[in-house]
């Protein structure tokens, strides 16, 4: 069945679609016959107790600098009687304005499928989510101090330090064993940002790649292993790391085991997982996550139609 969909998101003349996963999933819901829409955060109103969005109909193709192929006049969207699914793809930062975003959609989750779950969006931050699994981390803390970080370099060796709500590997430091700039690192990190800051220990095996795995209503759509570039420690494609075909360790399965469950009850459909050296997981991605169309570049799959199932799923559900 038809759907009518809207993608809040970022300009979507500024998407790279070779591998953008917010074209990828557009491209596949407008293969189904879906009909869809493209509004911006900053497009919604909230007047006389609906939630409303300025928005476009949007067709779109494989075409670079010519992906969406017509954009209709901009409408008024009742985003909870006008529309069976939101997307809220924007990229982070995830700050007080997508605090805010996600306060609002979730006002109409009665009426429309909100993906992912608004209140869960809010709720599992990337990097604090995860300690809710601290057992399949490496050694972490969270903390604005110099001397807790001090110490913790003292007992590891050499470490990471990123900020709280960083995205795409954004301002993450490795610090070896001298702790050679940790004192002005810190100092900038506090006048930067008023959030705690995370570090964790330094793992050597991020050089042989940082394993994104890819979750859709809980399940293994599948995964692939992002390498640094030369003199790098981030992986991440858009800090110039590169994507390799890759299986799940035993280690890892166990991981998306038991996370599994939780992302499907709260809602959030489509997840990535970051793992480092086969058992270490790192990041819970629940924001705008990325990495499946070279996923399904190197291992054949539609992770597109995975998740447009697994939305049709849920919206079979809500309906019975």
């Amino acid at each position: 069945m038809p759907l009518t969909v809207a993608f809040q998101m970022d300009p979507m003349e500024t998407l790279k679609i070779g591998g953008d996963s917010t074209f990828h999933i557009i491209v596949s819901a407008q293969a189904r016959g879906h009909r869809l829409y493209h509004y911006r955060p900053d497009d919604m109103t909230w007047a006389d107790g609906r939630l409303f969005a300025q928005a476009r109909e949007v067709r779109v193709q494989r075409i670079p600098g010519d992906h969406f192929g017509w954009l209709g006049d901009p409408v008024r969207l009742d985003l909870g009687r006008d529309v069976d699914v939101v997307w809220m793809r924007q990229d982070p930062p995830f700050d007080l304005n997508y605090i805010t975003a996600t306060h609002l959609l979730e006002r109409i989750g009665r009426e429309t499928l909100v993906v992912n779950d608004p209140a869960a969006v809010r709720n599992a931050p990337e990097k604090l989510f995860v300690l809710d699994y601290a057992r399949f981390m490496p050694p972490t803390i969270i903390t604005r101090s110099l001397a807790e970080t001090r110490a913790f370099l003292a007992e590891h060796g050499e470490i990471v330090v990123k900020p709280l709500y960083g995205n795409a590997g954004s301002a993450v430091f490795r610090i070896g064993a001298d702790g050679g700039n940790l004192a002005a690192l810190v100092e900038l990190f506090g006048e930067m940002w008023v959030e705690p800051f995370m570090v964790q220990a330094f793992l050597k095996d991020v050089t042989q790649g940082d394993k994104r795995i890819v979750l859709v209503d809980g399940e293994v759509a599948g995964a692939i292993n992002r390498i640094p570039g030369k003199g790098e420690i981030r992986s991440n494609l858009a800090a110039g790391g590169s994507a390799a075909k890759t299986e799940l360790t035993p280690q890892e399965h166990e991981i998306c085991a038991a996370l599994g469950p939780e992302l499907k009850a709260r809602g959030l459909l489509f997840v990535g997982i970051d793992v480092i050296g086969g058992k270490w997981l790192t990041e819970i991605n629940v924001t705008s996550p990325t990495g499946i169309v070279a996923m399904d570049s190197f291992n054949g799959t539609d992770s597109g139609a995975m998740i447009w199932d697994a939305v049709e799923r849920r919206l079979a559900a809500r309906a019975a």
